[in-house]
């Protein structure tokens, strides 16, 4: 049975109220009790908002890059919602950047909606919460959602998980070459982009990564006919845009456009939207159960099964065999014996 106040709010959210979609997506990040119920509550409307994430190096213009997209679409009359994942503040937690640094060309704009999310220390280019504050967007009912990354680094390909559609952002003179591919965005993007192309070096950067992309081969992914398929396959385009000034903005819409075509025509639309799920739920049960670890109930299990492993008596397969067993039944787990 739902909270009146909970459903309330939710209701709202979903009729497009910025104030109630803003307080549902602070329950996320704050892990509200709530939660739970606004979730379910939400569940029914999600699932229609095409996802696009944009990911790259700091200072190659992913904030201007989504500043001109956000006016591309709203001048087509749909709805944007923006998750802009910057760096925490040691101190506070907080992001190092605001809603109000950011877009505010867009701020008083009804159709938008804008928020900036910490990274809270979390891995990946992208916040904890960032999955669940997508549903509450989508459920919203934007059309479409941009997700921006923390300047992403090595290993930090985790939006690769969260977004129907990967935009690799680059800039000419900054060795982003070399870079991508030792972060592995090369194999993750959807879309390569070679923003500030009015600069020295820009033509050279679009040669080696379409150079680099040929090496690695298509996307092993059949497509329907037409589309964005080159013999039933993705081959992700390089293209070059300057966003301060709106420059390529257009041709990267339609290329946006025509990804989605082929990610709906053969059938890996849904088949990305499956695994972006699973992480969910696996990212919400690892927590639960370190939640329960870290909890007076947990019957000292942890604490148990590490001394004894230090001690020598149990290994640490066995001893975590041990403890996911005593937490999954909620019984304590038998104990082997000792060596």
């Amino acid at each position: 049975m739902s909270t009146p106040g909970v459903r309330e709010l939710v209701d709202r959210a979903r009729s497009g109220d910025a104030r109630a979609v803003a307080r549902v997506v602070t329950l996320v990040e704050n892990g509200a009790p709530s939660l739970r119920e606004a979730m379910a509550l939400l569940a029914p409307a999600s699932g229609h908002a095409r996802v696009v994430g944009l990911t790259g190096p700091p200072g190659v213009g992913k904030s201007t890059t989504v500043t001109a997209l956000v006016a591309r679409y709203r001048a087509d009359g749909k709805r944007v919602g923006v998750l802009a994942v910057d760096p925490s503040s040691p101190f506070s937690g907080g992001a190092l950047l605001g809603d109000r640094v950011r877009m505010q060309e867009h701020a008083t704009d009804p159709g938008v909606f804008i928020r900036s999310m910490a990274s809270r220390g979390h891995l990946g280019g992208l916040s904890a919460a960032t999955p669940q504050a997508l549903r509450v967007l989508d459920a919203a009912g934007f059309d479409v959602v941009l997700i921006e990354t923390v300047g992403v680094g090595q290993s930090e390909v985790e939006i690769a998980r969260a977004a129907d559609t990967i935009v690799v952002m680059l800039a000419p003179g900054m060795g982003d070459g070399i870079q991508a591919a030792k972060a592995g965005i090369l194999e993750i993007g959807d879309l390569y982009v070679v923003n500030k192309g009015d600069r020295d070096g820009a033509e050279a950067t679009m040669r080696d990564l379409r150079h680099m992309l040929s090496m690695g081969g298509q996307r092993a992914l059949r497509a329907g006919a037409g589309g964005g398929s080159e013999g039933g396959f993705w081959s992700p385009p390089v293209l070059r845009t300057v966003a301060s000034n709106a420059d390529g903005i257009d041709e990267l819409v339609a290329a946006l456009d025509q990804h989605h075509d082929w990610l709906a025509e053969s059938g890996e639309l849904d088949a990305r939207r499956v695994r972006r799920a699973a992480g969910e739920i696996e990212a919400l049960a690892i927590a639960a159960l370190r939640g329960r670890l870290g909890s007076p109930g947990d019957d000292g299990r942890l604490s148990d099964v590490a001394r004894r492993v230090a001690d020598g008596r149990l290994d640490p397969y066995g001893a975590a065999d041990e403890l996911v067993a005593g937490l999954t039944t909620g019984e304590p787990a038998a104990h082997q014996p000792d060596l």
